[in-house]
């Protein structure tokens, strides 16, 4: 297995794993997503992006997986810390290869993008009812720092 950048020639399977990903999303809070359609602007602003990218895991020349990093400035708020964070926006490996360490090594890649540029620590989410995928990014070193709440009005 390799990871590495994505390119426009991803974009095809890069489409079906977001689909993936999405049906999740959907299934875990049908309140606030829905299943969309990935055109290509999306995926221009990220490959032409100087904060952004997104880095895939490869078998036998076949995309399995994705990571969709940023690197972004802690808000500069006097209490916080002047840090960088790599953000995980979206991590997806293909629902028939999980549990095969495809994740661990987007997650360990990601890490090291990170530190390449200039990165303090690094960040996602992961929704309550994702029991799996809280016990996946746990194994990974991550750790619950802050739960965000919400009401509707």
């Amino acid at each position: 297995m390799i990871i590495r950048k994505a390119t426009t020639d991803d974009i095809e399977i890069l489409r079906k794993l977001y689909e993936e990903l999405e049906k999740d999303a959907v299934r875990f809070q049908p309140e606030h997503f829905v299943m969309s359609e990935r055109d290509d602007d999306f995926f221009a602003h990220i490959f032409q992006s100087e904060n952004q990218d997104i880095l895939v895991a490869e078998i036998d020349e076949k995309v399995v997986g994705f990571a969709h990093v940023m690197i972004l400035e802690q808000k500069r708020v006097p209490c916080l810390k002047p840090e960088k964070v790599i953000y995980l926006q979206d991590l997806d490996v293909s629902e028939d290869l999980r549990s095969q360490g495809i994740g661990a090594k987007l997650i360990e890649a990601s890490k090291e993008y990170g530190k390449a540029n200039g990165a303090d620590f690094m960040r996602t989410q992961v929704f309550p009812q994702n029991v799996r995928g809280m016990q996946f990014y746990e194994r990974q070193g991550f750790a619950e720092k802050m739960k965000t709440i919400e009401v509707y009005l």
